[in-house]
């Protein structure tokens, strides 16, 4: 089922062959294997005794979006134009980019520019004072916790073309634990905070998605 908000994801009609690209990441869906040990996740995800709540929202979304960063860059030279024209995870979900900016209607564009104009917009939604003040005592505005469940949306969307599309090369580099630990980390916070809108939120990564919150 397609995400309404924007950037929009645009569901393909007629039948759906992607069992080509998916093999290798599915095969390997028992991911507790590939991931990094050192406690457990569950309990860090929670919200420290006395800390603010979007404080705790705020900083932790600054870690997975320089956690992402990080992550994509490692692979971003097997992700280019022509081998991604399309920002998609599996054929059904086609994610399409939309700002108040720049791209007022949703706009198709290749994965790395789709990648590029998300992380650009995350960043400067970090370094407006108005959305994220840095000074103590001065309030986050009422719209802060629509605007996080929406970055957080958006950020989840690099995790799932990574994993449909370039995780045999995660693999071969040695980072599959890297990012199997970094995305059951970002399942779980958005888990414990209620992040996600509905049961569709996960969309082709929905089985991946259960295992993680099973099992810790």
């Amino acid at each position: 089922m397609c995400d309404q908000s924007s950037p929009i994801c645009e569901e393909i009609n007629g039948p759906v062959d992607i069992e080509a690209k998916q093999d290798d990441f599915l095969h390997h869906n028992c991911y507790a294997e590939a991931t990094l040990g050192g406690g457990s996740l569950k309990k860090i995800v929670k919200l420290p005794e006395g800390e603010d709540e979007n404080e705790w929202l705020a900083v932790n979304m600054v870690d997975f979006y320089n956690h992402i960063n990080l992550l994509y860059g490692s692979i971003t030279e097997f992700c280019s134009p022509q081998s991604c024209p399309e920002m998609k995870a599996t054929d059904e979900f086609e994610y399409l980019w939309q700002d108040s900016e720049n791209f007022k209607r949703p706009t198709k564009m290749p994965a790395p520019t789709y990648i590029e104009h998300l992380m650009g917009w995350v960043q400067s939604n970090i370094d407006n004072e108005a959305v994220f003040p840095s000074r103590i005592g001065v309030p986050f505005p009422k719209s802060f916790p629509s605007m996080i469940r929406q970055v957080f949306k958006r950020m989840y969307r690099v995790y799932a073309h990574i994993y449909c599309h370039h995780y045999p090369v995660v693999r071969e580099l040695g980072l599959e634990a890297h990012l199997n630990t970094s995305f059951k980390h970002y399942v779980l916070f958005i888990h414990e905070h209620n992040l996600s809108s509905g049961k569709d939120f996960w969309g082709p990564l929905g089985d991946l998605v259960d295992n993680m919150l099973r099992t810790d």
